[in-house]
């Protein structure tokens, strides 16, 4: 019998540890890019527009938070 196994290695040392925070920098900004477009796009719609989409005025931030960072962040 076969068995897969997945081993994840750690960039170690001081240069591991700076790619791994210009790593999370780089996600940390993208979703935040991400948060700023979403909530922007939203709110530049009228209120009418977020009615058809069944979206009220106070669920724009939310909605924006849940695009960037997802449901459960």
């Amino acid at each position: 019998m076969a068995y897969a196994s997945a081993q994840t290695t750690r960039a170690t040392g001081v240069f591991g540890q700076i790619a791994e925070a210009f790593s999370s920098l780089r996600t940390a900004w993208a979703r935040s890019r991400v948060y700023v477009r979403t909530y922007n796009e939203l709110n530049a719609l009228t209120s009418r527009e977020l009615a058809d989409l069944g979206i009220s005025r106070s669920m724009i931030s939310r909605l924006a938070y849940e695009a960037a960072y997802g449901r459960d962040a």
